[in-house]
């Protein structure tokens, strides 16, 4: 068992950690389990989630909300950023099927915005196999392309 000094070292390092930038599980348990008991990881994991500091979902929705602000990404290129930071298929799922409408939107006018920068240098044709090669859906390209200035 741990002390309450030990715990409390352990949630002020987490938490520092956390609120420099936005992680998920995973990462703190990569970043910490070497130097921390998995109990009182856990233990400390849990306190932060109870207290809305961690929590995959709230980590997915403020990367896809960055995403959004910051980059043209396809549906599929943000599912592959969530799991590279561990976040689970289940949990993507879930926030995708709660938000659908918003990520299709965004992923038309991701392409539409690609569409505008690319089509000066290249053919429509040669976009679309861009698009596709980025993982845009059939109907995301259609719409963008259609609606894309012809």
């Amino acid at each position: 068992m741990y002390t309450i000094e030990e715990f409390d070292n352990c949630k002020t390092k987490v938490l520092k950690y956390v609120l420099y930038k936005k992680r998920t599980e995973r990462e703190i348990r990569q970043k910490f389990s070497n130097t921390y008991e998995e109990n009182l990881l856990e233990d400390v994991i849990a306190d932060l989630k109870e207290n809305g500091y961690v929590g995959d979902t709230i980590y997915i929705q403020r990367a896809i909300n960055e995403f959004m602000a910051l980059h043209n990404l396809s549906k599929r290129e943000i599912q592959y950023k969530l799991y590279a930071k561990g976040i689970s298929k289940e949990d993507f799922d879930n926030f995708l099927e709660n938000n659908l409408d918003e990520i299709e939107e965004y992923e038309v006018q991701s392409a539409s915005k690609i569409y505008q920068k690319k089509r000066a240098t290249m053919e429509k044709e040669d976009i679309r196999s861009y698009l596709i090669k980025k993982g845009y859906t059939k109907d995301a390209i259609d719409t963008a392309l259609a609606d894309g200035g012809e």
